[in-house]
């Protein structure tokens, strides 16, 4: 963890934590295309009150866990409640850490690595027809895609259903982790490509 390190303490010497419980220490990006666009910055609570928005690819510097409480808050009824998707985000990492017993931002990493799309389709308008056409995924838009498609699939799981929405988002996360056929970001990522391979 080359970027991060002087951060790993505070001032009386301990290590930040993740919600003061888990290190980012030991986390292993084994995907080299998204290593530069997962931040592991270690940060007590993931809350840069929205310093990066207006800055270009800046969020590549937002902690993973902030970017998915962000996700956790696209639709209108959720929109601005951070402190309701980050206590979502803390539970689910919680269930997750019973269920595997491995680090949950290891496992959020994983999810990321394997729902992550690496070609889709653009839209090309030649001599008045349109065509789509397939093209590669830069790895900042693959990491957007893969934390939209796990908390779109965390969601749908818990819409009208009595299952509470931190256990859908760990039960998709773990899913995606660990490549269950069932997880809904794998399916659409596995969409997604069918589609592009479709246009090449």
């Amino acid at each position: 963890m080359a970027e991060g390190d002087q951060y790993i303490t505070t001032l009386d010497g301990n290590e930040i934590k993740v919600f003061d419980r888990w290190s980012t220490r030991d986390v292993e990006i084994r995907d080299p295309g998204l290593k530069k666009y997962i931040s592991l910055k270690p940060v007590l609570v993931p809350h840069s009150e929205g310093r990066h928005a207006k800055k270009r690819f800046a969020k590549a510097r937002v902690s993973i866990v902030e970017r998915l409480a962000n996700n956790l808050m696209r639709p209108g009824r959720n929109a601005g409640k951070k402190m309701l998707a980050l206590n979502i985000v803390k539970r689910a990492f919680e269930i997750i850490e019973l269920k595997t017993g491995k680090n949950p931002i290891q496992v959020l990493v994983w999810a990321i690595e394997n729902a992550s799309p690496r070609e889709e389709t653009t839209r090309v308008i030649y001599g008045g027809i349109l065509y789509h056409v397939s093209v590669d995924v830069s790895p900042q838009r693959r990491v957007d895609l893969a934390l939209r498609f796990i908390t779109e699939g965390a969601r749908a799981c818990a819409f009208n259903n009595p299952k509470p929405i931190e256990e859908c988002l760990a039960d998709e996360i773990v899913a995606a982790a660990y490549g269950d056929p069932n997880s809904y970001a794998l399916r659409k990522k596995e969409e997604v490509e069918r589609v592009a391979l479709a246009a090449r």
